[in-house]
C-alpha cells in the first residue's frame, strides 16, 4: 500500500451513526422479484432505515430503489458497493438502478491487501461534491481492513462476520475503529449454528456444540440465541450497525421483533456465557 496522502489524528468521537439495524441485501439479490420487494416493505414497515446493497446483487439495486421510491429519500439510508476498478461508472449505475441522486454510504469491496487508493480517491472526489455522503471499506478478512482504516481517512468498515457470539477474531478491527472514530458495521450474526440448535440432534461441530451451549445459558433469562446473537456486536463501542440477511418477509419481521427484544444485562454478565465466549 502507498502511504497516505496526509497524517490524519485519531479520534475517539464516531463521525458517522448509521441506523442501529439494516436489511443487507446478499440473500435477496437471486430472490424473485415480488418476494425481495415484499421483504424490503415488510422491513421499512418493521423500523428499519438502512438498506445494504450492491451491484452484484443481480437486479436487486432496482427492485429496492423502486420499494424504496414511496418513501421520502430522506427518511432511510442507502448503500452499496464498488470495485477497485470503473468506480466512477459503478457509483453512477447504481445511482441510476436505485433512482436516487446520491448515495449515503460506499464501500470498496476489499478482497486482499492490494492498494486502494485510486478507488478512495475517485469516491473522496464524490464525497466532496455531494455525490456520495460517506466511505467505507468491506470485506471479510479484519486484517485487510485494518490498515485502512489506520491510514485513510474512512467513514465507516463493514466486516461481514468475524465478530459474532461465536466468531470474536475481528475484535482487534473494531478497537482500530473505536480510536479512530469510524463506524463499524457488522454481518453474517445469524449464522447456522446460531439458528439451528436443536439439541437432540448429534453432532462433534465444534461450533455447533458451543451455540448448544450458549443457547442453554440464554434459556433461565428468557433469552432465545439468535436475540443474543443480534444484540451482541453492539455491545462493543464502534459498532454503529448489525446487518441482516433475510430472504422473506417473515423473516424479516421476526428478525425485527427480536431487535426490539431488549436482552437483560445480568446475561451477559452470566459466568458460563463469559466462559464459552472465551473472556
Amino acid at each position: 500500500m502507498t502511504a497516505p496522502s496526509r497524517v490524519l489524528a485519531p479520534q475517539n468521537a464516531t463521525r458517522f451513526r448509521p441506523p442501529r439495524f439494516g436489511l443487507g441485501g446478499s440473500r435477496l439479490g437471486a430472490a424473485d422479484g415480488a418476494v425481495a420487494t415484499a421483504t424490503i416493505e415488510a422491513a421499512y414497515t418493521a423500523g428499519i432505515r438502512f438498506f445494504d446493497t450492491s451491484p452484484a446483487y443481480d437486479d436487486y439495486e432496482r427492485r429496492l430503489g423502486t420499494a424504496l421510491a414511496a418513501h421520502p429519500r430522506s427518511g432511510f439510508l442507502l448503500s452499496t458497493g464498488v470495485g477497485l476498478d470503473g468506480v466512477r461508472e459503478s457509483v453512477a449505475g447504481s445511482l441510476e438502478r436505485l433512482g436516487v441522486t446520491s448515495l449515503d454510504l460506499v464501500f470498496v469491496q476489499v478482497a486482499d491487501d492490494r492498494p486502494i487508493d485510486g478507488a478512495y480517491g475517485v469516491l473522496t472526489e464524490l464525497r466532496e461534491r455531494g455525490v456520495i455522503g460517506a466511505i467505507g471499506v468491506a470485506g471479510r478478512e479484519w486484517q485487510h481492513l485494518d490498515p485502512l482504516v489506520r491510514d485513510l481517512e474512512l467513514d465507516a468498515v463493514l466486516l461481514a462476520g468475524q465478530y459474532s457470539l461465536l466468531d470474536r477474531s475481528g475484535a482487534p478491527l473494531l478497537d482500530r475503529c473505536q480510536a479512530r472514530g469510524v463506524a463499524a458495521i457488522v454481518s453474517g450474526v445469524l449464522t447456522q449454528e446460531i439458528l439451528l440448535t436443536d439439541r437432540s440432534r448429534q453432532t462433534t461441530d465444534p461450533l455447533t456444540i458451543r451455540a448448544r451451549r450458549m443457547s442453554a445459558v440464554c434459556e433461565p433469562y428468557g433469552v432465545s440465541l439468535p436475540q443474543a446473537a443480534l444484540a451482541f456486536p453492539g455491545r462493543h463501542p464502534a459498532v454503529t450497525s448489525v446487518l441482516i440477511g433475510a430472504a422473506s418477509p417473515a423473516e424479516i419481521r421476526a428478525d425485527a421483533a427480536l431487535v426490539r427484544q431488549p436482552v437483560p444485562e445480568p446475561f451477559w454478565r452470566d459466568p458460563e456465557l463469559a466462559r464459552l465466549l472465551g473472556d
